[in-house]
Parts: structure tokens; C-alpha cells; sequence
């Protein structure tokens, strides 16, 4: 009766053990890059974006050129100019660094391109944990969060559909005009991607097609 005691209680300790390095080495993955980030500088972008192009396109300080493109969804008639509640937009990129996840969403356009695009509304995608979303699900949101580590896919980001050729694909749906934290009526915004929170001041992905809303 002893021996089986000793051994239950060798078996226990061995399985926390494993658990709590299993667990050490996730937060190490996940932790470690977000403290060792290093920003890499400008997108490349001009602050003012003239009109309601479509697409634009930047060559960052990292060397990286980037384009991004919006269209709304079953409408390619209609542009950015005049966006009421409810529309869904497909927005496409390529040129992206996929060693490194972002935020897409409409956002107020900073001051200056050395400060982080915001507030957005309806805020950033939410990291609390939703499961393994299937690759390619198209899912309209007022926010989409791009990153290819397995990890953070867990906690609802999409992948990128190319990493060669750094491509994604969002579904953005359009919220209302303000919210707590922006009134796009008021301040000038875009459709934004910026780096996500594993590199929030890294201002080397900061691209956006100017927007507005319908009166």
C-alpha cells in the first residue's frame, strides 16, 4: 500500500512538473517576442491620403513595399467616401511582414506618422481565448486580426493566406459613425492595418485608404 502511495504521489509530481514547463515555454513563445521587438521604422506612407483611392501602396523603412485595398463586398461601384452602417468591406494586402501579426479596423489618423493610429472604432479585436479558427472562414467584424502564430490563431486571429508574398484578406463590417473612444464625423479616419499588440510601437505597417461616412 505504501509503494502504490509513493508511486501515485511520484506520478502527480511528475505530470505538474511537465505541465508547469509546458506552460513556461508557452509564455517564453509568446512573451519573449513581444519584450524583444525592435521597431523598424515608417511605413513609408505620406500622412495625408488625397481623395478615396482604393488601393495604395508604400515602400517601408524596412525595405518592404506594401499594398493595401478595399472594396465593398458584392458593390464595386460605390468607393470609401460615403460608408453607412452595416457595409462589409474586403480588404486585401500584400508585401506584409508575416513574422509579425496586425490589426485591421477604421481608425483615427494620427497627427504625425510617428504615433500609433487611434482610437478605432470598436476598438481591437478581442485576445481572449475563441479556438482554432478554420483558415480562409470569412467572419465581417468591426476588426480583423492577422497573425500566423498558432498560439494567437487560438485566440481568434486569422492567418495570412500567402507568407511568401506577405497577402491577408479581412472582413471588416462597418460600425457606427463614433463610439466612447472616436467620432469619425468629427476627425479625419482610415482603414487601417497596424502592428498588433506584440508590437504596438512599431510603426513600420501603418497603412490606411482614407474613408467617410454618409451624412
Amino acid at each position: 500500500m505504501a509503494a502504490s502511495r509513493r508511486s501515485l504521489v511520484r506520478g502527480v509530481a511528475w505530470f505538474l512538473g511537465v505541465t508547469l514547463v509546458l506552460g513556461l515555454g508557452i509564455t517564453a513563445w509568446i512573451v519573449v517576442p513581444i519584450l524583444t521587438s525592435t521597431p523598424q521604422g515608417s511605413s513609408g506612407q505620406e500622412r495625408v491620403v488625397e481623395g478615396f483611392p482604393q488601393s495604395v501602396s508604400a515602400t517601408g523603412d524596412d525595405g518592404r513595399t506594401r499594398t493595401l485595398a478595399a472594396q465593398h463586398d458584392g458593390e464595386p461601384a460605390r468607393d470609401l467616401s460615403a460608408l453607412r452602417v452595416g457595409d462589409r468591406i474586403v480588404v486585401s494586402g500584400s508585401g506584409y511582414n508575416p513574422a509579425q501579426g496586425i490589426y485591421v479596423a477604421v481608425c483615427k489618423v494620427p497627427d504625425s506618422r510617428r504615433i500609433k493610429p487611434g482610437p478605432c472604432l470598436g476598438g481591437v479585436p478581442s485576445t481572449e481565448e475563441e479556438g482554432l479558427s478554420s483558415v480562409g472562414a470569412i467572419d465581417y467584424a468591426a476588426s480583423n486580426w492577422v497573425n500566423d502564430e498558432w498560439a494567437w490563431r487560438l485566440f481568434g486571429a486569422r492567418s495570412f493566406d500567402d507568407r511568401d508574398a506577405g497577402s491577408f484578406t479581412a472582413y471588416i463590417e462597418i460600425p457606427a459613425v463614433a463610439d466612447e473612444n472616436v467620432d469619425c464625423s468629427r476627425v479625419t479616419c482610415g482603414l487601417y492595418t497596424r502592428n498588433d499588440h506584440t508590437a504596438l510601437e512599431d510603426r513600420v505597417q501603418d497603412l490606411y485608404v482614407p474613408v467617410a461616412f454618409a451624412e
